[in-house]
This record gives C-alpha cells, structure tokens and sequence, in this order.
C-alpha cells in the first residue's frame, strides 16, 4: 500500500479530555512516580553521567495547541535519540516515504541500538532508522551535498518540529565527540557496505550535533503532537512534513521506539513512541496530540523508567491506548 492508496479524509479523531481532568491525572502520574529510583544515569558519554538523577517532567500538547506541564517539564536536556524519529520523517519527507525504506529499512532488530552484530547478521541493512546504524544512514540521506549542508536542513528541520530554533548544547556535543568512536566505526561499516555515500566521519559529526541539541519535555510534546497533526506544528500553523509522511514515521516508533523493549511497550501502553538516552521519551496519539516525559533513570535497555510508568498510567487514565475498544451498542434492528 502507497500512501496513494489512503483516502485523505480516513483518519485518527477524537479529542483529549477536558483540561480540569488530564491536569488532574498528569500531577496524581507526577506524584506517584517522581519517588522511584529504579534505573541509573547514563554513563557512556561522560557528561551524561552528570544529569540530575532527581528531575521528572511531564508535558502534553494537543492538536489544537493546548499545552499542559508538570514538574521539570521546562529543564533542557540534550535531545539525543529523540531526534532520529524526527529526522527521519524530514528526510522521507524531502525524498519519499519508499526509497528512505530501501535504505534503511523498518523492522526491530531484537538488539541493542548501537548494535553491530545487527549490521552484520542482516547483511549491512541498518534493519531501522531508530538504530544507530539506521540514524546514520538517515541523517546521510538529508539534504546537501557538504557535511554543513545537511546539518543546516537537520538544524532547520527540527527547530521547525519544535516551534522555535532549538540550540546546540556545546559541552554535550564536544563530550559525545570526544567519545563516539563506536558510532564512527559502524558509520565506516555501513560505507563498506554501500549504505554511506558521503564521508563517514562527516556523517558521524552530524549525527552527533542533532543529538546535542538542547530541548524541553514540553518541545517534545510539541514536536510530537505536530506528527499528530498530520504534519502541521500545532503551536507556529507552520507545515513541517506531509501528511502521508506521519503515518510512516508513527508505524516505524511502534515497532522499533522503545529498541529491543518496543513489544513491551507497545503491549502495555499502546502508542508509538521514541525514547533518548538523556532521559526523554515522546508519545504521538495520532489526530488528538502527544505526551512527553523527562527523567534521567534508565532502564537497561536505555529508557527512562519514571517516564515509562508515567506514561503507562496516562495511556490508561486519558484514554490514549490506540488499541482499546469497547463493545458497540446492539439494538433489535441490527
């Protein structure tokens, strides 16, 4: 199916709740979770290791431009892995939904994101773009033939996700520079395999500075209400992406978001979502907005353990969980 073959008028409604209630059950999920100290800073990048393991923030926008914010909702963190299903959807934007597939592929790879057995197991197919070998071959793809080229349309592309210029974290940037060996040597492994056609090493540095680009818990919301909102940013009217272009990018977050705990997460809270090693995670309910989280505790699969509670309770409580139904009235004519 081609997103041609979608009627434009068959989408996701429906609204949020009235803004007394989700208030309410936003600081009852605050106030239940912000006492867990389950999960450990991440490390792996030393100025990671320096988050403060206590912050916790909510926030949720809808289509319409409501916001709500509990909590460390306005603390800036670097955005990390957040950005890759957001660069993912400009660069299917800028060049189709169909060949961005042929290069980087949807499918979860049961591994961990900065796998390499997974390049290996599968051919060289980065298998995702919610991987690190995925990531980086999307963010080759972007616009520009020089390594300044693409970061300005990433740069540009993100800042208009989120509604305002998003600024580089320099210290995050230089530590993760200073330490991104890993990523550079599966960037050259993707190059050996043809799935890099621009210098590795440049490709690298751009990948790195989208991830070091300082957000909210409440531009996360924004950014993923705008996937909500068939593309258009809720809070500036400004379309970002096209509207077919939402659909993938949400299909790719439920199977692969939340890395190898994506079935979990997709069994338990039901909404497509991506998670960053600084402690974000962003949720999109298709047509009515989105709900972000910020807490630095990770699990061991590199997701936010308040945050994942946080947002469980709220699927449930709001009513968010794409796959719940209830029983349709009978009447004596049916």
């Amino acid at each position: 199916m081609t997103s041609e073959d979608v009627h434009p008028d068959v989408v996701s409604t429906g609204t949020l709740p009235r803004r007394e209630l989700v208030e309410q059950l936003m600081q009852e999920a605050y106030d239940r979770y912000a006492g867990v100290d389950d999960g450990e800073v991440a490390d792996y990048i030393p100025v990671l290791a320096q988050a403060d393991p206590e912050l916790f923030g909510l926030s949720i926008v809808s289509v319409a431009g409501a916001s709500h914010s509990v909590g460390d909702a306005l603390h800036e963190f670097s955005i990390q892995s957040v950005s890759k299903a957001f660069v993912f959807a400009l660069v299917c934007d800028a060049l189709g939904p169909e060949s961005v597939l042929d290069a980087v592929g949807v499918n979860n790879t049961g591994l961990p994101f900065n796998s390499v057995m997974a390049l290996e197991l599968n051919g060289g197919s980065p298998m995702n773009p919610l991987v690190n070998a995925g990531a980086l071959t999307t963010t080759s793809l972007a616009l520009g033939e020089t390594a300044d080229e693409k970061w300005a349309f990433v740069h540009a592309g993100l800042s208009a996700f989120a509604g305002h210029p998003l600024v580089l974290d320099d210290k995050v940037y230089a530590s993760e520079a200073a330490h991104n060996r890993r990523n550079q040597a599966i960037a050259r492994l993707l190059e050996s395999y043809g799935r890099i056609v621009h210098d590795p090493l440049e490709v690298t540095d751009v990948y790195t500075r989208q991830c070091s680009l300082r957000v909210s818990a409440k531009d996360l919301a924004v950014m993923g209400a705008t996937l909500a909102d068939g593309g258009v940013n809720p809070i500036t009217g400004e379309r970002v992406v096209d509207p077919a272009v939402c659909r993938y990018v949400l299909a790719a977050l439920a199977t692969s978001g939340l890395y190898e705990r994506s079935g979990e997460w997709l069994f338990s809270i039901g909404l497509p979502g991506k998670s960053g090693v600084s402690g974000g995670i962003v949720t999109v309910v298709p047509g009515k907005g989105s709900l972000a989280t910020f807490s630095p505790r990770l699990d061991a699969a590199g997701n936010s353990v308040r945050g994942g509670l946080a947002t469980r309770f709220l699927s449930g409580a709001l009513g968010l969980n794409l796959f719940a139904s209830r029983p349709e009235p009978r009447t004596d004519s049916r």
